[in-house]
């Protein structure tokens, strides 16, 4: 098995032994480290540190370049279920989440993220795949460019501003990542510390609005999911305005964990509800017990991947004292 970033969502694909074979896992063309160093256990990133870095990056996102991330809508007919659905209130959630652009080894493309309380008033979380990353067979080990967060996003407008990726963290192992070995899986979470918008307002404050945090919350709940996402695995979904990245789109459901195998050796800790959302919904917020009424709720996960059982599942890591928690201070404080 081997892991594909499309849209920016990890996916298995199924590949013969002798292909496998020529993708071994080592760390050389992935990241060098100096033998005697300890990096810890976070990375960080300075993304466009500067004003002129800044405005390069708010120059780069062009109205079209955003419009050509679009995937084509179709004429079907609009099918809303819990595994997949519009997210339609007008509440914090459609504030603190956005939609995440970056540039992967040259090529545009977008993630989810969300507005969390932080001390900064800055800070966002998203999947690590989506701020670093490494080519389909593992190599080349690069930190996303072009980091542009737009919360609220909706059919291309910006009603918050748009805020430029500042700084980005992540785990020091997901440097690592060869896109093979599962372990890397509990792993794939990160934070991006943001720019203010143009009015000089920073996220927390432009969006009105955050969402918390929450560290080692027991994975067997009711969970929501949301992300932007530019596909659906339902083809009668497929192209509608919620799969084409241009809106909201959630899933609600009983979170399970998924199961290892002999051929996938998964690590515990990833957990997720039956969901339909693609590549795109990556780093969406997975929720424990979310106030419908106001939006509010605790964010204990990200989405990473898909897992398929019987049904298809959205799942990832379960956020954690031991991996999250050094990551979200160090982004906070930043």
């Amino acid at each position: 098995m081997i892991w594909k970033t499309t849209f920016g969502l990890r996916k298995r694909v199924g590949v013969a032994g002798a292909v496998a074979a020529l993708v071994t896992p080592t760390l050389a063309g992935i990241v060098q480290l100096p033998a005697t160093a300890d990096p810890g256990p976070v990375a960080i990133h300075g993304v466009a540190v500067t004003a002129a870095e800044r405005q390069a990056v708010l120059a780069y996102w062009t109205p079209q370049r955003i419009a050509d991330l679009k995937t084509p809508s179709a004429q079907v007919r609009p099918v809303a279920k819990p595994d997949g659905a519009p997210w339609t209130g007008a509440d914090a959630v459609s504030r603190t989440v956005g939609r995440l652009f970056f540039t992967d080894h040259g090529e545009d493309a977008s993630c989810t993220a969300t507005v969390l309380d932080s001390a900064n008033r800055s800070t966002v979380v998203t999947a690590a795949h989506c701020v670093n990353n490494t080519d389909l067979i593992g190599e080349d080990n690069q930190w996303s460019g072009n980091v542009l967060f737009i919360p609220g996003y909706r059919d291309g407008r910006a009603p918050y501003g748009r805020f430029v990726g500042r700084l980005s963290v992540a785990p020091s192992t997901w440097l690592l990542n060869d896109q093979i070995d599962s372990l890397y899986d509990s792993y794939d979470q990160a934070f991006v510390v943001l720019h203010p918008n143009s009015d000089g307002r920073r996220v927390q404050d432009a969006v009105g609005a955050a969402q918390r945090i929450g560290y080692d919350v027991p994975g067997a709940r009711v969970v929501h999911q949301f992300g932007y996402p530019r596909a659906s695995s339902d083809e009668a979904r497929e192209g509608l305005p919620e799969y084409t990245g241009e809106r909201l789109a959630y899933c609600a459901g009983q979170a399970v964990e998924q199961q290892a195998t002999e051929e996938w050796p998964e690590p515990p800790g990833q957990w997720g509800t039956e969901c339909v959302m693609g590549g795109g919904s990556s780093g969406g917020p997975r929720f424990a017990a979310l106030d419908r009424r106001t939006g509010l709720g605790i964010v204990v996960g990200d989405n990473s991947h898909g897992y398929l059982p019987e049904k298809r599942y959205l799942v990832g890591p379960q956020f954690s004292t031991a991996i999250t928690r050094p990551l979200f201070e160090r982004a906070q404080h930043s």
